[in-house]
């Protein structure tokens, strides 16, 4: 007698499993970023010479146009590849894969629909006074917070994994149930964290999270000229050209040398000798030789009993301790 065999169940299609919803989190904000300029082109280009509208008049129609035209491109890309990349043999003639150039492609196609007469003129399209005016509605939109950042990444969430032909942007994994699904996103490489650098607020794909590490501009790292102090990476150039310790300078006195800043001290006690011939040059011009210089500057260290002249650390401070020193010394005489 055969044992009865336990009903799995109705076996789900390809269209009826249920889809990770994670893509990746950075590509997705910086898509999302890129569609605010790419709606003032299109407003500022089919409005430009116009007296009676202005690109804020058109915003909101040409926002919806640009959303749905840029969608349903998206939703037949990777049909589309698939299509081309089998009539065409060419490696040369590749479909790209990167989601902001393919969207980017989209875009340009319905910005260059909505231009008008001048907007098709090539000169302005090269032109400053375009990019500023582009830039000038930007901010007028950031502003007046026309189009939220968190709906533009709605709209680039789903672009994204629409052209994301080689699955690189997005979780390609489909389960039967709920269940498996979130079994997998508690350790799905794509599940967005935050990241943990305290000021940080940016959610990064698992995957990408060493990579944004090591950019993040709220880590705390240490000084890349390697001084004791550990500061936040947006400080570093900052802290490095103005008051590291180890910033790199040249020595005051003219003299050839560079080293670190908190060598200073070290240099003017070393090169002494060189910066006093130097100082001494400038004061007497051309009324010593050469070795009354030199004669002159060892006489010169013999009197400084308090070493003023070595904590001296630019011309103008030893020149003045040179000059106090000769007068004591021919006074003496």
């Amino acid at each position: 007698m055969d044992l009865p065999v336990a009903d799995p169940g109705p076996v789900r299609t390809e269209s009826e499993l249920v889809q990770c919803p994670y893509c990746d989190s950075e590509a997705m904000h910086k898509l999302a970023q890129f569609l605010l300029p790419g709606l003032a082109a299109v407003c500022v280009d089919s409005t430009t010479g116009d007296l009676f509208r202005s690109p804020s008049a058109v915003a909101v129609d040409l926002r919806k146009e640009m959303v749905d035209h840029i969608t349903q491109k998206s939703e037949t890309f990777i049909a589309d590849a698939l299509i081309e990349s089998e009539a065409n043999q060419n490696p040369e003639n590749e479909m790209p894969d990167d989601p902001y150039e393919i969207v980017s492609i989209f875009m340009d196609d319905f910005s260059s629909t909505k231009r008008n007469i001048i907007g098709h003129v090539s000169g302005w399209l090269l032109s400053d006074s375009r990019d500023d005016k582009i830039d000038d509605f930007v901010q007028e939109m950031e502003m007046t917070k026309f189009w939220p950042l968190e709906r533009r990444e709605a709209i680039a969430e789903i672009l994204l994994k629409n052209v994301d032909l080689k699955t690189k942007f997005h979780c390609p994994e489909k389960y039967e149930n709920e269940e498996r699904l979130a079994d997998h996103k508690a350790q799905c490489s794509f599940r967005p964290v935050t990241c943990p650098n305290e000021g940080c607020r940016a959610k990064v794909s698992v995957r990408c999270m060493q990579d944004h590490d090591a950019a993040c501009l709220f880590k705390i790292i240490q000084c890349e000229q390697n001084c004791e102090k550990r500061l936040l990476r947006r400080d570093m150039d900052r802290h490095c050209v103005t008051v590291c310790a180890m910033r790199p300078m040249k020595c005051p006195f003219g003299c050839d040398s560079s080293f670190p800043e908190t060598n200073l001290g070290e240099h003017c006690s070393e090169s002494l000798q060189l910066h006093l011939l130097k100082v001494l040059q400038a004061i007497h011009k051309k009324g010593f030789t050469a070795d009354q210089l030199k004669d002159r500057a060892l006489q010169l260290e013999k009197s400084d009993d308090h070493g003023k002249l070595a904590k001296a650390r630019d011309a103008r401070s030893l020149t003045n301790i040179v000059k106090d020193l000769e007068a004591k010394m021919k006074s003496s005489s």
